[in-house]
């Protein structure tokens, strides 16, 4: 006769096997993203000199970026502002270092009232845990389509980061309504600034499973180091190039 099994077990078993699933998966997207070499010497590197390089890159590049980029941004705004009614800029509360709330600049890329539509188009949702995505989205108006694919609605979180609230590379910041539903143990991603870029940026973006996502960014928070920083900085211009797993 067989043992009485304890009452969920089957369950517990099933999900510990998907999160081992997981763990591997996102070993190997790891290694396939840098080799040996590179992480062998991609310490953690927390020290105040390390921290204060961070910042005075962070600066450098935003402020560099918003003087070169201040004519695609006017070209932007203007073509939202003829397209539809409404501010050119999204205004979104996101959580930041700390789980430290701050608001998000980003080129508005839906019409207006968006967000009240959002609940009515879940069933569509095409990516698991708590964020929502759907590659067609009806809000969203052509130009918006268009800044979306090449990353362009992202461009005022140039301001973000000169003024601190961001960082260039570093976990991307999630809406407060989302955080709220991520469990205790991913919550360990805020313990660093958000960023423009991160692992999850150049390795597939919508493409890859919320757990991935988190996954990789908690890597990132292991890892951190300004070589890697350097190291995702570069290939993003690739990967937006490449336009993978972008809507």
């Amino acid at each position: 006769m067989d043992e009485p099994r304890e009452p969920g077990k089957s369950t517990q078993e099933s999900s510990a096997k998907h999160e081992k699933a997981q763990r591997d998966a996102v070993q190997r997207n790891r290694m396939a993203l840098f080799d040996d070499a590179f992480w062998a010497k991609s310490g953690h590197q927390r020290s105040v000199l390390a921290l204060l390089a961070k910042r005075l890159f962070d600066i450098v590049v935003s402020l560099a970026a918003i003087i070169l980029l201040s004519p695609v941004l006017l070209i932007v705004a203007l073509l939202i502002k003829l397209e539809s009614r409404g501010p050119m800029i999204f205004h979104q509360l996101r959580v930041g270092k700390y789980n430290i709330p701050f608001t998000m600049l980003k080129f508005r890329s839906m019409r207006i009232g968006a967000e009240y539509n959002k609940q009515a188009l879940m069933v569509s949702n095409e990516m698991d845990g708590p964020v929502f995505k759907i590659r067609d989205d009806p809000r969203v108006t052509r130009v918006g389509r268009f800044i979306r694919r090449w990353s362009l609605d992202e461009l005022p979180q140039l301001f973000n980061v000169l003024r601190g609230d961001m960082s260039v590379v570093g976990p991307r910041p999630l809406p407060v309504v989302e955080v709220a539903d991520m469990r205790e143990d991913q919550m360990r991603r805020h313990s660093v600034k958000p960023g423009l870029t991160c692992i999850w940026q150049i390795s597939g973006r919508n493409e890859i499973s919320f757990d991935e996502w988190i996954q990789l960014d908690l890597i990132y928070v292991d890892n951190a180091s300004f070589a890697l920083d350097l190291e995702i900085f570069f290939r993003t211009f690739r990967a937006v190039l490449k336009r993978k797993g972008s809507y």
